[in-house]
């Protein structure tokens, strides 16, 4: 469906009352305050080359500890800030519009007291409306957003706020524009030989309205333990981002978590893809992890990168790289091990090539035919754990 909005004149209204906002103002003022003074700790220095030594090592670990909290206070003052500073263009709803509404509800037994139509600086709409039924049968969300979208000429979903169906008292429900992308997903893994658990742990999951990310890592070693560290990032990653701390902060915690662990402590790759449904902006992070694969019809775009996994040391330089996809593109996503099986055959070299051809549109089928291929080069030797993802996007019809 084409937008076709009302003209009326539009106003910009703060997300949270103005003394809401002074209060997140100022406690992320005391955040950023906090966190400068444990960055102002001095790196500690060895007087006594033997007896001190002990004590140096300790105080160190200490004073790098105080810098990651700093850190992470600097990214909760960022959160809060960026919370108060959230504004949204209130559209008015004209009188004709509302009663058409009203009656266009009304006809499916829905009642209607307040329309809102709001839309948030990337430019896409929500709405809030305040619903009741006077029908004894329950109505789907999902069948009031139709209506709505026919009301509006603009397809809208229903936000995973709402419950499945509307009450027979007032509530007010929340709606959202449509993105013009949408994602299919797919993955094909192999557990490493004498294993019963692979290490390679992911996730796919939606971090915003219209974002979505796939997140994928390698844990150090196979089976159990490697298992265990490689689910502990996916999970934290996957919270952080749905808390809305930004990619690079989150990956620093996370970072900052396992290299403050023991000294027998696993290692883990991480990858992610974030996409924009609403642009198809796509956002690349990697952290020692294996090459990424764009495939767009016959060609190949090959995304890789050159740092170190998680863990090794407290502070990291994750690698970002920025791509727009397209209709009909697929992103591929692999762990460690499917390098190692290609390494005993043909080579990784020819990866890109033998996924040019591959012509299946399902994700699924397309991570099972990678899988495959890498199987057959190492002769059906699975000497480390392999995992493949595969994201697909479509722009909605």
């Amino acid at each position: 469906m084409r937008k076709q909005m009302d003209t009326a004149d539009e106003n910009i209204v703060s997300v949270i009352p103005e003394y809401g906002r002074q209060k997140l103002l100022g406690y992320a003022e005391s955040f950023r305050e906090l966190a400068e003074l444990f960055a102002k700790e001095d790196e500690p220095d060895i007087c006594k080359e033997d007896e001190d030594r002990q004590e140096y090592l300790w105080q160190k670990k200490l004073c790098e500890s105080k810098g990651l909290l700093a850190d992470h206070l600097k990214e909760m003052a960022y959160i809060m800030s960026d919370v108060a500073q959230e504004v949204y263009r209130y559209r008015p709803v004209r009188e004709r519009k509302y009663r058409r509404m009203a009656h266009y509800l009304r006809e499916s037994g829905i009642l209607l007291k307040n329309f809102l139509i709001l839309e948030n600086e990337d430019g896409h709409l929500e709405l809030n409306l305040t619903l009741k039924t006077q029908l004894h049968k329950s109505i789907m969300m999902d069948d009031v957003a139709d209506l709505i979208s026919v009301i509006m000429n603009v397809r809208i979903l229903s936000s995973k706020r709402n419950p499945l169906f509307i009450g027979r008292e007032w509530g007010t429900y929340y709606f959202q524009e449509e993105p013009a992308y949408y994602v299919l997903t797919g993955f094909a893994r192999a557990v490493k030989e004498n294993e019963k658990i692979s290490g390679d742990n992911y996730s796919f999951c939606e971090i915003g309205q219209g974002r979505v990310a796939a997140i994928l890592s390698d844990g150090m070693g196979s089976g159990e333990d490697a298992c265990k560290e490689s689910e502990k990032v996916v999970e934290m990653m996957e919270r952080l981002l749905e808390a809305g701390f930004r990619k690079e902060a989150a990956i620093q915690i996370i970072n900052g978590a396992l290299a403050a662990g023991e000294q027998d402590r696993k290692m883990s790759t991480l990858d992610i893809c974030e996409m924009n449904l609403y642009t198809g902006a796509c956002n690349f992070i990697k952290v020692g992890a294996a090459s990424t694969y764009i495939k767009r019809e016959h060609l190949v775009d090959r995304l890789c990168a050159r740092n170190l996994p998680l863990g090794v040391f407290g502070q990291i330089e994750p690698e970002c790289i920025r791509r727009q996809l397209q209709d009909g593109d697929y992103v591929i996503m692999l762990s460690d091990g499917i390098a190692d099986a290609l390494s005993q055959g043909a080579g990784e070299e020819v990866l890109p090539e033998i996924i040019g051809k591959i012509t299946h549109t399902n994700p699924g089928e397309i991570a099972n035919r990678i899988l495959n291929y890498c199987l057959h080069q190492s002769r059906g030797q699975i000497r480390d754990d392999m995992t493949v993802l595969v994201v697909g996007i479509w722009q909605c019809a």
